[in-house]
């Protein structure tokens, strides 16, 4: 039997394999070892190969498409749909098969080595950023607790931590623990800026990177996420369906003809919403031309400051959309006029 479709059920040291003819009947229900994987598949005739989009996907699947066979990623939830009953690794794969043999199914491309290095970048700053916050909270409740209270932000921590250094509230053995929080703030902060220097070098070496950069809301940090993460904006249609794959635009509800449209669906990269949502929110609070903004001034008539910031972010990725897929810099005076 001649295997044309294989569905790959990825896991950490048992892999399962289900494989169809031309003709969809199974030719291959088999589960593998993780050093026996690339032995399994050198030994096939080049086939279509479905994976789920999980962790270790893109590598798996560029060690596959090193051995000719045609590998793709699809998003889980899709795959769901095609489980026929029960949960195991048998049924996953099996569902896999079939999933990726549809005609309408989405795929995910598949990521390079350069792309997952820039996105550590940035999974590894977001994490710091996160433990940053949180020893922040952590002396701040601290010093409540001896009637020490400062107002929220990382702009507050230097009058934060001069109380521990001319106020006699804060008794030992606490001043103590809380200095060592406050020095594991201080080599946080460090480690962030080493991580954005490193950043602000790839985005140097991006041209892609460097035109999103001219976007009003958009730095070099989101539109180094924005091209690692997206290297061709060709996979989408239009910057609404570039909208619609980061989770800006609204929930529809509709039927019998009746348009019913909700919150934002949330769905896609978190990461890159966010980004774009706290760079929109910077253009309302900085941004004069923002703030003379005839759409923006409609908007903020009408809806509070956060659903604006959204709608704005919507626009940002449309906008950036346009200036991947036409290789040209965003031009203030054309957009405006």
């Amino acid at each position: 039997m001649q295997i044309t479709t294989i569905g790959l059920d990825l896991a950490k040291h048992v892999f399962q394999v289900h494989g169809c003819d031309a003709a969809g009947n199974c030719g291959v229900k088999r589960r593998l070892r993780r050093n026996q994987v690339l032995e399994f598949f050198a030994g096939l005739a080049p086939c279509l190969v479905g994976i789920e989009a999980c962790g270790t996907a893109h590598h798996w699947a560029r060690e596959l498409r090193a051995l000719g066979h045609d590998v793709r990623l699809m998003p889980a939830h899709y795959v769901k749909a095609y489980v026929k009953r029960g949960k195991n690794d048998a049924a996953d794969a099996a569902a896999i098969c079939e999933a990726v043999s549809r005609p309408s199914m989405r795929f995910v491309p598949i990521k390079t080595r350069e792309q997952q290095a820039v996105l550590t970048m940035h999974r590894t700053r977001d994490l710091l950023m996160r433990q940053r916050t949180q020893l922040i909270n952590a002396v701040r409740g601290h010093l409540a607790e001896f009637g020490i209270v400062e107002p929220q932000g990382v702009w507050h921590l230097g009058r934060v931590l001069r109380h521990l250094e001319v106020d006699d509230e804060v008794i030992e053995p606490a001043r103590q623990v809380i200095g060592l929080l406050a020095s594991q703030l201080n080599d946080l902060e460090g480690r962030i800026k080493e991580v954005d220097k490193q950043i602000a070098l790839w985005h140097k070496a991006s041209p892609t990177s460097q035109r999103l950069a001219t976007i009003p809301g958009i730095g070099p940090v989101i539109a180094s996420a924005i091209a690692a993460t997206v290297p061709d904006a060709g996979v989408f249609r239009s910057g609404r369906e570039f909208a619609a794959w980061l989770g800006l635009v609204p929930r529809q509800r509709s039927t019998g003809g009746k348009q019913r449209l909700g919150r934002i669906t949330r769905d896609g990269d978190r990461y890159i919403r966010r980004l774009l949502i706290m760079g929109a929110q910077a253009v309302l609070q900085s941004s004069k031309a923002a703030r003379a903004n005839p759409w923006i001034q409609n908007l903020l008539a009408r809806c509070p400051r956060l659903k604006v910031a959204v709608a704005l972010a919507n626009k940002t990725a449309r906008i950036a959309w346009a200036v991947m897929t036409k290789g040209e810099i965003y031009r203030q005076a054309a957009a405006s006029a």
